[in-house]
């Protein structure tokens, strides 16, 4: 790169000082877009990912004649803020009158609107608002918007108080903006990105895309692919379908019209013979699993699919010619289907039919890709199909080919060269996997590996409980403030903390649950910084890859010590047998294992020991109580900019931890 590009490429650094890893991950990012290329960086929590991702893809949009847009994915709110602050810092840095960014910070309509009907998808946010005003009131906002980049939050606010739509303001802004700040969803579902980037304004063939915490987006794609149908589906969706028709006949009465509804009522007769029939398909898969003695069984997606055909066209005359011709027919009517969710179960995001038809429609789709799994199991005696989707790149390679480039980042996208991988990335269009090193984190952030504690099942015991417990007492004895404690499953959490009477005495537990909404997760941590200010000290305690371990921040130094127990490696099982023999197939039988297994499990505590990390002043003692981290094959999936010590028992532990806080007994020293 010569000396003018580098200069361009830091012009929208939005901070005035700049470090080596910072301008190196700039100018990499700048260079690879330019040729709408792809950069994976693996950068450490604190080495300023954002403002260097930033930095680059501004600089490639400005020195373009094309209308690119940016599109910073993130699925935290969290980092939603830190993107609009540090947009502002770049507009503060602009020159010679230069246009200031405009920013658009969006997130779900739920989360904006105050009440949807989910049967229409109207709100009433504008009930009041005299409709003659709307467009001078949006302008309004947008004005506000463009002069200060404005979280969500705020923007929501300003929007209420006029009786504005915030949700509605925010995509009509959009359609000018330059970065758009969103959740993954809105490139990565089909439903969503079809839905909102053409309202948007916005073509995918003129964005740059900023992937943040890009190590979750495999699981995110894989997630946003899963469908599951119980033997009551049908029947529940046969009802649903009903209410359907008597709500359709009222209002076509009280309308005093005709209306034709013969393949709705071909629907809910089709409905009832799946109702009938298929709870012996059920029955016979429950016969084959205990046969098996497993816990789980794959399940032929082609022979699914057949047997629901097969029962739909008995009562047909003359089968179709064209293969599931009946099942799309069905699931057509399905996807017509409306009816309200129970208000009362909040978990239930879809109806029955729209279960139905997206786990036909996944089926079918998939029928011919080894990609897609089906695998039955019961659930508290409920016999269950569910799908899942082993290849995440087959939904991403598309939309990343569509696109101008991307920036993929994260703390623990380590190696960078398996999620290129896993996500397909078009390697003809130029792709830098990278790793930056961190100048502050060995020191600041010494790493610790207990040798004499494990979660390897096979030695499990009171003996190597009472190892994990000692190295504990020891890291709450000599830690000034709050630690986080994360084990790898509940079942080992509530193992070592069976009645919390071994804990020292004035250490308050606070312990994560498996359903805990946001407004609970929010307590806990907010609590974090109440007894800060009173000098008290909480065991913050919850399971790796959970909402503590992953889905949360915490700023400002709150966590003084990050302990992890174990490797959350996933149990033999249907599913991981498929995912690691489809990762053989396609990438050799060296690397499936660690794909499916071994580096997963891994990065789940790298991902746990960057919580209390974030940003360079910060500090934290890290203790992994799980001696298999140094032992093959996991010690190969550190990434090699993590420096670690071993600790042989407790009192190695206790001694590190003492001379780590006198050396750095508050965050503010340097």
């Amino acid at each position: 790169m010569t000396a003018e590009a580098a200069d361009s490429s830091l012009r929208y650094f939005a901070h005035g000082e700049v470090r080596e890893s910072q301008a190196e991950m700039v100018e990499d990012g700048f260079e690879v877009l330019l040729s709408d290329g792809f950069l994976m960086a693996s950068a450490p929590t604190g080495i300023g990912k954002t403002a260097a991702a930033l930095a680059s893809a501004i600089s490639v949009q400005r020195s373009s004649a094309d209308n690119i847009r940016i599109l910073f994915l993130t699925g935290r709110q969290s980092q939603h803020r830190i993107v609009v602050e540090t947009a502002k810092q770049i507009n503060k840095r602009m020159e010679g009158g230069e246009p200031l960014l405009r920013v658009v910070d969006l997130i779900g309509r739920e989360g904006m609107c105050q009440n949807v009907e989910r049967i229409s998808g109207r709100c009433d946010c504008e009930d009041q608002l005299d409709s003659s005003m709307r467009e001078e009131l949006r302008g309004d906002i947008r004005s506000q918007m463009w002069r200060s980049p404005m979280h969500v939050d705020d923007m929501i606010g300003a929007s209420r108080r006029i009786h504005l739509c915030p949700w509605a303001t925010a995509r009509e802004a959009a359609k000018s903006c330059d970065i758009l700040v969103c959740d993954y969803n809105h490139i990565f579902i089909d439903s969503v990105r079809e839905a909102s980037l053409p309202a948007m304004g916005i073509e995918l063939e003129n964005v740059i895309l900023i992937v943040d915490e890009a190590h979750n987006l495999p699981d995110r794609i894989r997630n946003g692919m899963e469908r599951r149908i119980i033997s009551k589906t049908f029947r529940d969706a046969r009802f649903e379908v009903q209410e359907h028709l008597e709500k359709e006949i009222e209002r076509a009465a009280a309308r005093n019209e005709e209306t034709d509804l013969g393949e709705m009522e071909w629907a809910e007769r089709s409905l009832k013979r799946l109702q009938s029939e298929m709870p012996r398909w059920f029955s016979a898969c429950e016969k084959e699993l205990a046969r098996s003695k497993d816990d789980d069984m794959r399940i032929d997606t082609k022979e699914l699919l057949q047997e629901m055909e097969a029962i739909l066209n008995e009562s047909l005359d003359e089968a179709p010619s064209a293969r599931h011709t009946t099942l799309k027919r069905l699931v057509t009517q399905l996807y017509t289907v409306r009816v309200d969710l129970d208000e009362e179960d909040e978990d239930e995001k879809e109806t029955s039919c729209e279960r139905l038809g997206a786990f036909i429609s996944t089926c079918g789709q998939y029928e011919e890709s080894p990609a897609l799994v089906l695998v039955f199991d019961k659930l508290l005696d409920e016999p269950r199909v569910r799908s899942f989707l082993l290849d995440p790149g087959v939904v991403a390679e598309a939309l990343f080919k569509a696109s101008r480039g991307a920036i993929l980042m994260s703390g623990t996208l380590s190696p960078p060269e398996m999620y290129r991988d896993l996500l397909r990335l078009p390697e003809e269009r130029g792709v830098l996997a990278k790793e930056y090193d961190s100048p502050f984190l060995s020191e600041r952030r010494p790493v610790l590996i207990a040798q004499n504690t494990t979660s390897r099942y096979t030695e499990r015991g009171e003996g190597n409980t009472n190892n994990i417990r000692d190295h504990i007492i020891e890291v709450i004895r000599n830690t000034p403030g709050h630690i986080a404690l994360f084990a790898q499953s509940y079942a080992m959490l509530d193992t070592v903390l069976d009645d919390y009477r071994w804990v020292p005495w004035g250490v308050r537990v606070e312990k994560e649950t498996a359903r805990m909404s946001k407004r609970q997760v929010g307590n806990l941590i907010e609590n974090l910084y109440r007894k800060r200010r009173t000098n008290d000290r909480v065991l913050l305690c919850g399971v790796l890859s959970g909402k503590l371990a992953e889905g949360v921040d915490y700023p400002e130094n709150i966590l003084d010590a990050v302990i992890c127990i174990g490797l959350p490696v996933p149990p033999p099982s249907a599913r991981q047998k498929a995912l690691t023999d489809y990762c053989e197939d396609r990438f050799g039988s060296h690397a499936a294992r660690r794909y499916s297994s071994h580096q997963p499990a891994v990065n789940s505590v790298l991902q746990a020991i960057g919580r209390p990390i974030r940003k360079a002043e910060d500090r934290a003692l890290v203790v992994i109580l799980e001696k298999r981290m140094k032992e093959r094959p996991y010690r190969f999936c550190l990434p090699s900019s993590l420096q670690v010590m071993k600790s042989q028992d407790s009192a190695r532990t206790a001694r590190v931890a003492k001379r780590f806080f006198e050396r750095f007994p508050d965050p503010a020293i340097e």
